[in-house]
């Protein structure tokens, strides 16, 4: 089977797919400075973006791992997530608290979703 790897660096993929499995990476948001719910907004933009790219979309989820910084985050940030997610469809989800690369994010989403 072919693997595509997506925006890859030195160190890392920003997803990669296999047969008709896409893996997307920790997703963070790119103002770090903002509210937990805009830093949700913006990390759940690039996991639709690179869903697409991949050839597959939210309805088409396994499964979310949601990183928060601080777990009081949590309430805030599923007022994002839950306007996002497709409910007919919704994920596999883990939600866990731990410190992030950079103190300042509040939060991070790895996915794994189906591609046609």
């Amino acid at each position: 089977m072919t693997i595509t790897r997506f925006h890859s660096g030195p160190r890392m993929s920003q997803a990669v797919r296999h047969g008709n499995t896409l893996y997307l990476a920790g997703q963070v948001a790119d103002d770090a400075t903002a509210s937990v719910e805009s830093q949700t907004e913006q990390v759940l933009a690039k996991v639709d973006a690179l869903l697409a790219e991949g050839g597959s979309s939210k309805s088409k989820l396994l499964s979310v791992q949601v990183i928060l910084a601080n777990i009081a985050d949590f309430a805030a940030m599923n007022s994002v997530y839950d306007k996002w997610i497709d409910p007919a469809n919704p994920a596999a989800r883990a939600c866990i608290e731990a410190r992030l690369a950079n103190p300042s994010l509040r939060v991070e989403i790895l996915a794994i979703a189906a591609v046609d």
